[in-house]
């Protein structure tokens, strides 16, 4: 057996094992990111216009489940309220406990006196539809507004409630981060920096950038660990096609 052969051979398994391997990871990887993603995130339909243009009718968003004490303002939230409907429901929170929500001054919501910049509102409106008088919220409740603020069925037109319109924390089952379908749109909410500076601050989004990495990097260790024996027997066959002319060359004469 000549060296040239023992050199391929050698490299052929050692490519062998290398392309196992990483099919094996791959594998890891993948499932390992759906099943993580499975147990954090659930996905949502969103049946109505409320919360346009962040997420507009008919949109998949991807929402983490979390508990009620995790929420922030600014944070776009599922919750689940019966004197609202039966359904869940997508808002965004813009107040906590203790917080005294108004609307409006200079076109502007108002938290504890502060004008908050909303710039995911439609283009060309702002928050002085809603029309609310100073209202404060209690103790372990939110006060939930849609983006869309003209048609949007949320704490503003449920002043009249016992609750003067808020709901529990407990009423949530999830924070969106994300919108997965139409594709287009599809990728992590921008964090509201209007609610930046009050107490509590912003949320942090979820691990969603790590599942999704390690779906994509799994699939590609996959496909390229399954694709490395066809090429190589290729490239291997065409190698031997090679030294074979160059053995009858020099055999000739």
């Amino acid at each position: 057996m000549s060296r040239t052969r023992r050199t391929d051979e050698g490299q052929g398994r050692l490519g062998s094992v290398l392309s196992g391997m990483a099919v094996a990871l791959g594998c890891v990887l993948f499932l390992g990111g759906f099943v993580w993603g499975a147990v954090l995130y659930q996905p949502y339909a969103v049946p109505t216009g409320s919360m346009a243009p962040t997420i507009d009718a008919g949109d998949r968003v991807l929402a983490q489940r979390i508990g009620g004490d995790e929420v922030r303002r600014g944070d776009v939230v599922v919750f689940e309220q019966s004197t609202w409907g039966d359904l869940p429901m997508v808002k965004r929170v813009v107040g906590v406990g203790g917080d005294k929500i108004a609307c409006c001054q200079d076109g502007k919501l108002t938290v504890n006196g502060k004008a908050v910049a909303e710039p995911y509102l439609p283009e060309g409106k702002d928050a002085a539809v809603t029309g609310i008088p100073t209202t404060t919220v209690p103790k372990g409740r939110l006060f939930l507004l849609g983006d869309e603020r003209s048609g949007s069925l949320d704490s503003s037109t449920h002043l009249g409630d016992a609750d003067q319109g808020t709901v529990p924390r407990d009423a949530v089952r999830a924070r969106v981060d994300a919108v997965a379908w139409p594709m287009d749109k599809f990728g992590m909410l921008e964090r509201p920096e209007g609610f930046a500076d009050m107490p509590g601050g912003l949320s942090e989004p979820g691990p969603l950038r790590l599942v999704v990495s390690a779906i994509v990097a799994g699939m590609v260790l996959v496909l390229g660990g399954a694709a490395y024996g066809p090429v190589a027997k290729r490239l291997g066959r065409g190698r031997g096609r090679g030294r074979s002319r160059t053995g009858e060359a020099v055999g000739v004469g």
